[in-house]
């Protein structure tokens, strides 16, 4: 399930939460902790399906992968069982979205169902995402703007200009760590058939995008800032120190496994990136409008 990755989920919701707040002076709880749970249960399914469709396409065969390990692969689970914890995913997650549409009307269950396909076909059927140059794209959409203006929806009816530039700051960030993961296994990728970006562009090339995928949230603040008129938006450029030592370890590392902590730290920086922005709304609303 890696849970570590599952920050790519809370992320969105919480910033998405934050908008909510913002236009309505108040937060749905119950509406919040079901998208949470979705948003979650998307993420776990991604990863299981990950695990699946590596294991069946013969990721391994190479015996060159330097990832973080697959449970199928080495035999921890069978393939049955994967597929079965899969439907139970979807299945927990479909409930969850015919609630939240029930709640909130159609466009809810647009979103979740193109949610849940994005993660199924990320590794699964006969044309994966994951096996193209889309990935981070994907990633970007459905983990940026999509969570976080579908969150905005559900809780308020209503999305903004201020939730498209907040939903593609995060989704930026989600997106830079698929890069770093892409960037890492750029070596096993080529034998295995994979054309991701970093595949096609070559180490070049995938450096530059992870340059510009960490970059661009931080161009985002001062819109945010001026489209919200709240000084208090410009609070996630305190993490511009850290982004600029992140970014320098990302290029100055050793190739494979030590890519893994660039990745682990590129989640934690977009969760402190949700967390700030969103800390910046509720100031506003709280100490400053008032």
């Amino acid at each position: 399930m890696r849970p570590r990755t599952l920050l790519v989920a809370v992320s969105p919701v919480i910033v998405g939460a934050a908008l909510g707040f913002v236009r309505a002076g108040v937060i749905d709880l119950p509406a919040a902790a079901l998208v949470l749970g979705a948003a979650l249960l998307v993420q776990v399914a991604t990863n299981l399906q990950n695990d699946l469709g590596f294991t069946l396409r013969g990721g391994d065969a190479s015996g060159t992968r330097i990832g973080l390990p697959r449970a199928s692969a080495l035999g921890w689970l069978s393939v049955r069982q994967l597929r079965i914890a899969i439907c139970l995913v979807a299945t927990i997650a479909v409930a969850l979205g015919l609630v939240l549409t029930a709640y909130r009307g159609w466009p809810v269950l647009v979103i979740g169902i193109a949610s849940l396909t994005a993660a199924l076909a990320y590794m699964g059927g006969p044309k994966p995402i994951a096996y193209t140059p889309f990935g981070e794209l994907t990633v970007f959409v459905f983990f940026g703007l999509v969570a976080v203006l579908g969150t905005e929806w559900v809780l308020t009816g209503k999305i903004g200009m201020l939730g498209v530039l907040a939903g593609s700051a995060i989704g930026l960030l989600a997106a830079a760590a698929l890069a770093v993961n892409n960037h890492r296994d750029i070596a096993h990728d080529r034998l295995t058939g994979r054309r991701t970006f970093a595949v096609l562009t070559g180490t070049t090339g995938s450096r530059r995008l992870y340059t510009a995928l960490l970059l661009g949230p931080f161009l985002l603040v001062p819109l945010m800032a001026a489209d919200a008129r709240a000084v208090a938006l410009l609070l996630p450029l305190l993490l511009v120190p850290k982004t600029a030592r992140l970014h320098r370890d990302f290029v100055r590392s050793a190739p494979g496994v030590a890519f893994n902590q660039i990745l682990f730290r590129t989640f934690r920086l977009e969760i402190w990136f949700a967390l700030l922005l969103s800390a910046g709304m509720v100031i506003d609303k709280f100490f400053i409008s008032t």
